[in-house]
């Protein structure tokens, strides 16, 4: 048997040789279900295809079967993807370098157009409503930061600023379209440890079955509430403050420093806002390793204290726009006063959370992304942590297939018999299992901190507002202490944490 800490090779080429004498030469190959076609869901299955050995030459077909299953229409569909509540869909999105370095390894071509529909950042300013810089922080991971199988290891890289609908489109065009079933909403996943698991929809048409099915399908998961809580437990907790945010062209706005992330504090609120699209003419257009001169687009967004969430169905932009000019009418920083003057409100976000789950697996049902662990704005890791989620879990899923795969070519040539469809679940259950084992803790503190900063963004009075600044000019005094937990974050080392926890065992 091959020993835990080795990752088995999950390339074609290095593939160890299977013989056709296996016992059991109708053996099925893998059916993966992935419940949601947005960033999860889509990185879930380009990562799959990346880190699952193939099946062995026995089996009826030489590749697993994969489907994705979304609740909305095809963005080619001539309705829109959610016309009920329009207002709450895209605005921006940070994908911090760790999240950056998972695409690297997973296809260079695809960071590379994540970088040239965005901007890259490599520094953040935190600022007082009058424009005065408090802290400047690095948004850039160490330059010894990633893996050895990163071919850019030895650089470092910066702060990706870009648009969720542009960051989704780099990885929803690599997805062949018969993959994807639109339209399909999930009524219910039933979970079995050692058949395939069920899945049914809410038009009442024929279950699906899947050895493995991914629960990508968001903060509202259907996956997380039916299977994993068995429609017990509570659902996502609503924090108290609301986003607003949109997108401005720049032609008209002067004074920002190129590749700064830009983030304003006091006791009314919080404001933030980043370049979002570079130059098409600058040469470095496509480095996520310089910054490039800045192109036509500018990200912005509010964030404060609300009692109770928004419906995105009834919103009154008139009034929303009137409230923020009201709400930031003591702040002089030109720079913010000219975008709030200038602004169409185009998003809308209520900011939940998941509350903490017991795990995120149950008999090959497993949870990725937001279904599993819904993270507030101001951790900046959302994105990467989905991304985090599904590279581990699909490079934990190689390693167990693939040792199962070599029992069955040993088994076959020793006389023993295959392991058919309880064998291959056995080998998914033990992956997802050291997945959860793996990514809850660092899930865990990254919540925690992003908790505590969280409170920075809700009222406060003035007395509140004069001590925040305070604390912040006096840690602006030693940045490196204040930049340290976020460098360790930016430059998590994956695929060793991988070969960590395969070393350990369970």
């Amino acid at each position: 048997m091959t020993p835990h800490h080795k990752l088995i090779p999950t390339s074609t080429n290095t593939l160890p040789t299977y013989t056709s004498n296996l016992k059991n030469n109708n053996q099925p190959t893998m059916k993966i279900i992935i419940i949601g076609a947005g960033i999860s869901g889509c990185a879930a299955y380009l990562t799959l295809r990346k880190h699952l050995p193939p099946p062995p030459p026995s089996s009826p077909s030489q590749d697993h079967e994969f489907t994705i299953y979304e609740a909305y229409p095809s963005p080619s569909s001539p309705n829109p993807p959610n016309p009920t509540n329009k207002i709450t869909v895209g605005g921006g999105l940070g994908i911090a370098p760790n999240g950056l370095r998972v695409l690297e390894r997973l296809d260079e071509s695809i960071l590379r157009d994540a970088v040239t529909s965005g901007y890259m950042l490599d520094h953040t300013n935190l600022k007082d409503k009058h424009g005065k810089t408090l802290i400047q922080l690095p948004s850039s991971s160490s330059s010894n930061s990633g893996s050895n199988e990163s071919s850019g290891s030895n650089k470092a890289l910066h702060l990706l600023g870009t648009s969720r609908h542009n960051f989704w489109l780099c990885l929803h065009r690599r997805i062949p379209e018969n993959v994807i079933v639109y339209n399909k909403r999930v009524a219910r996943v039933i979970s079995h440890p050692t058949q395939r698991n069920t899945v049914t929809f809410v038009d009442g048409s024929e279950p699906a079955y899947a050895d493995l099915v991914i629960g990508a399908d968001g903060l509202r998961s259907v996956v997380r509430q039916q299977s994993i809580l068995d429609g017990e437990g509570d659902g996502p907790r609503y924090e108290g403050l609301i986003g607003i945010g949109g997108f401005l062209p720049t032609h008209t706005i002067g004074g920002i420093e190129p590749g700064s992330l830009n983030l304003h504090f006091s006791g009314t609120g919080f404001f933030g806002y980043f370049y979002a699209t570079s130059s098409s003419t600058s040469p470095t257009r496509s480095s996520a390793y310089h910054v490039s001169e800045p192109g036509d687009t500018l990200v912005w967004w509010t964030t404060y204290s609300t009692p109770t969430p928004p419906d995105g169905r009834d919103v009154d932009v008139d009034d929303v726009k009137s409230q923020l000019k009201s709400r930031f009418s003591t702040w002089t920083d030109p720079l913010v006063l000219h975008i709030i003057n200038s602004v169409e409100v185009q998003t809308m976000w209520p900011t939940f959370t998941t509350p903490e789950l017991p795990t995120w697996e149950r008999e090959g049902v497993v949870l990725v992304g937001d279904a599993a662990h819904a993270l507030p704005s101001t951790s900046g890791q959302g994105a990467s942590q989905a991304l985090e989620d599904v590279e581990a879990l699909a490079r934990l899923l190689g390693h167990e297939v693939g040792v199962w795969y070599q029992e069955q070519v040993l088994g076959g040539m020793s006389g023993g018999s295959g392991g058919g469809v309880e064998g291959e679940k056995r080998a998914i259950q033990m992956a997802c299992k050291r997945y959860v084992e793996m990514r809850m803790p660092r899930v865990k503190r990254i919540l925690d901190t992003a908790r505590g900063m969280q409170n920075s963004k809700r009222d406060m009075g003035g007395w509140g507002e004069w001590v925040m600044y305070w604390v912040m000019w006096v840690m602006g005094f030693f940045p490196g202490l204040v930049a340290r937990q976020q460098q360790e974050v930016f430059d998590y080392d994956l695929p060793a944490e991988v070969e960590r926890v395969l070393d350990r065992g369970l």
